[in-house]
């Protein structure tokens, strides 16, 4: 979850600065990284919150161990569940990572 967090506080500074530049010029380039960033942020989002919930869910199930074997067992699964789903969020947001830094790096190399 630590890390999660840092990635959204450097995606938003990021996105801070971009945005600063942006407004004393405007550029086709700062524009896709605008929306990429904006994106990518809204990843992070949906990872953490995703990743909160399978804790929750962890949470639960052990608590739920003591009451009913089967609810514990359905808690444990979705808990299982949201941390695959918050994993997969992390991955595309690596991916998106990578296609805003060729953009970056295009728009150098066109220099």
């Amino acid at each position: 979850m630590l890390a999660f967090t840092n990635r959204f506080f450097g995606l938003a500074n990021l996105l801070r600065q971009l945005l600063s530049e942006y407004e004393r010029e405007t550029s086709n380039t700062l524009e896709k990284q605008i929306k990429n960033l904006r994106f990518r942020i809204s990843l992070v989002l949906y990872s953490q919150s995703s990743g909160i919930l399978s804790l929750i869910l962890c949470t639960v199930s052990m608590v739920a161990i003591s009451f009913n074997g089967l609810v514990a067992w359905i808690f444990f699964g979705s808990a299982l569940f949201t941390m695959i789903v918050s994993l997969v969020f992390a991955l595309i947001e690596i991916h998106l990572s990578v296609t805003a830094l060729d953009i970056e790096m295009d728009s150098i190399l066109k220099n």
